[in-house]
């Protein structure tokens, strides 16, 4: 039956689940990302909770607000994450339902995503293949780009000053009546990077300053939605953003590598409104640019999906779907274009307002090659509630993969066409606990446990460099996360804690002398923690952060350790500041507070303390 329902639903098919709610007339219609993930962790940030990392990237968020460790390779280089011991290539990124992560590489950088471009955030822990497919074996992220109707004229600039030649311009422009709205964005961040730091590479570890990391970052963000009628409407979003940037060299080099990235997305929904359903229709494509001194590496990837989700019943609610992905690769090396066909399918049953339970399915094909069938199964149970406080049982347990990247199959020389996907198996179970009152809580632990196997990883052989399924890798720990709010006299005052503990172990690795057997993964701390308090009233706004990196081994046998790090934050804002209609918000931060000396990769240099002044004018 299931695989009937799959052929019957071929055009359906969409990245993020959706909600089954009629359309208001001037509402927007969003996918709700967490709707077929019962028993799996997913945290959100709105528009409002960004406001605090205006100029800054997307891993700085991750780093210092979630339980996601986001290896650096210095300031405004490369960023990547690492969920759950997880490498980076199994963090599935997408941007309005769009995966955009580079089929060559696998991952995205996430320096290179900035906070200027985005309105809301949501990040999904744990194995969640069967939901969001390829490389969402760790974690996904989802970015996405808020609209509204009937708010009229609206239009601001931001201008941030800082510390290291920072100097970065964002502006918007927006109209909107009851049936149409746009909205423009354009940004222009950098910085020189010049900061000082102690030069280990060198005898005496002399004091120097950095003289090649210049960052430089443009872009634009096109947004339109129209709603044709009660039943119908249709959105498109466009995000062009260039990047260039010289490669901050490792501690006693001096080398002058630069590297450009240019990255073009566009995307079309139209949605359909049924009195239980909702038909969505999804077409875009993904562009990546990138010039490494003078070696260019570009890949393209065009999509055509639809879903159907419907409410079967009061209990029942189900999506149906498929996507396919034409990708052509046009790298120094090589060329090669691939096609995947996926299909979906979730399921959710509602036995009572306290128990609620998600079958998720997946099967992707990729140039003829199945990838492993991928179920996932959850559940949360409310196992006691009252009005103003409840206890949340949250269990799942399901498969992932990841196919192998292009440069994996094709790099020449040394690549392996026979790799095989990556495979994950993962399950876990948490707890949370909700209480509303003078002071509101919110707090989660949850405890997780994975496995992967056949991961890949690149060997030497003769005189160039191989990928092989050989390694298999043992994940499991611990996550809490909670927050605290309330208000005292005038102000309103809010703590956020997380704390990870993360132990992620090779169980095979690549022969029976491999000396990374039972050790913990390169760069993989085991304890990880951030904090942040912040207070408002009418017109000030305040707040200090701070976040912990435990030890961390450089190579994959471990002999070398990279000693734990603590840096604090701090900010402050008054947004009360008027010339007639013109609102005009002020703020200051200093980041690395205690100008610590530390080092997120080996031989890395890291700026210190730094100053950011922010001055936004808004119509």
């Amino acid at each position: 039956m299931t695989l009937l329902l799959w052929v019957y639903t071929f055009i359906g098919f969409s990245p993020i689940s959706q909600d089954t709610i009629p359309l208001a007339e001037v509402e927007v219609y969003a996918p709700a990302l967490d709707k077929f993930a019962q028993g799996q962790k997913v945290i959100n940030w709105t528009k409002k909770d960004l406001e605090d990392y205006q100029g800054r990237s997307l891993g700085d968020i991750l780093q210092e607000q979630s339980p996601v460790f986001v290896r650096q390779y210095g300031a405004g280089m490369i960023a990547s994450p690492s969920f759950r011991g997880t490498s980076a290539g199994h963090t599935a990124v997408f941007w309005n339902g769009l995966p955009i992560n580079s089929p060559s590489l696998g991952q995205s950088d996430l320096s290179i995503l900035p906070i200027s471009s985005i309105d809301q955030v949501s990040v999904q822990f744990g194995n969640a293949g069967a939901l969001f497919g390829n490389e969402a074996i760790g974690g996904s992220v989802h970015l996405g780009t808020a609209t509204e109707f009937g708010k009229g004229l609206e239009a601001g600039i931001t201008q941030q000053i800082g510390s290291f030649g920072m100097f970065n311009t964002s502006a918007f422009g927006a109209y909107s009546s009851e049936s149409f709205s746009s909205t423009s964005k354009i940004y222009r961040q950098f910085s020189k990077n010049n900061f000082p730091y102690k030069d280990l590479g060198q005898f005496g570890t002399p004091e120097i300053k950095e003289d090649h990391a210049q960052f430089e970052q443009i872009g634009l963000v096109q947004n339109f939605a129209w709603n044709l009628n009660t039943d119908n409407q249709l959105k498109s979003a466009f995000w062009w953003n260039k990047t260039n940037r010289e490669v901050q060299p490792v501690m006693g080099s001096k080398t002058t590598d630069k590297q450009e990235d240019q990255a073009f997305r566009a995307v079309i929904d139209y949605f359909h409104f049924e009195e239980k359903s909702i038909w969505n229709l999804k077409t875009g494509f993904v562009r990546n640019e990138q010039t490494f001194n003078a070696s260019e590496n570009n890949s393209t990837q065009y999509f055509l999906a639809g879903d159907w989700d419907q409410e079967l019943s009061g209990q029942w609610t189900s999506k149906l779907g498929a996507r396919y992905t034409l990708t052509k690769g046009n790298l120094s090396t090589y060329q090669a274009d691939e096609n995947r066909v996926e299909w979906y399918q979730s399921t959710k049953f509602s036995a009572s307002e306290k128990l609620s339970l998600a079958l998720n399915l997946r099967q992707l094909v990729y140039d003829g090659t199945f990838a492993p069938f991928t179920p996932n199964l959850g559940m949360d149970w409310s196992i006691w509630a009252t009005p103003s406080q409840n206890f949340l049982l949250k269990t799942s347990l399901g498969k992932g993969f990841k196919v192998p990247t292009l440069n994996d199959r094709f790099w020449n020389p040394g690549g392996n066409p026979d790799l095989l996907p990556e495979e994950s198996l993962s399950g876990e179970i948490g707890l949370t606990w909700n209480k509303q009152g003078n002071i509101n809580w919110d707090q989660s632990l949850t405890y997780y446990k994975m496995s992967v196997d056949n991961w890949i990883i690149w060997l030497p052989k003769g005189s160039f460099w191989t990928p092989e399924n050989i390694k298999k890798v043992s994940n499991q720990g611990l996550e809490y996360q909670g927050a605290v709010d309330g208000t005292l006299a005038t102000w309103k005052w809010k703590l956020t804690t997380s704390y990870t503990y993360s132990r992620a172990v090779t169980t095979k690795g690549a022969d029976e002398n491999d000396q990374s057997v039972g050790k913990q993964l390169p760069y993989t701390p085991q304890h990880q923690a951030n904090a942040k308090i912040s207070i408002e009233q009418q017109a000030i706004s305040a707040f200090v952060s701070t976040f912990y990196v435990g030890e961390r081994a450089v190579t994959a046998d471990n002999p070398r350790l990279m000693p734990s790090y603590q840096l604090f934050n701090m900010g402050l804002g008054y947004n009360k500041f008027q010339l007639g209609k013109v609102h005009i918000p002020l703020g200051f931060q200093v980041n690395n507070l205690f100008n610590t000396d530390y080092q997120v990769l080996y031989l890395r240099a890291m700026p210190g303390r730094s100053y950011q002044f922010n001055l936004s004018i808004l119509l």
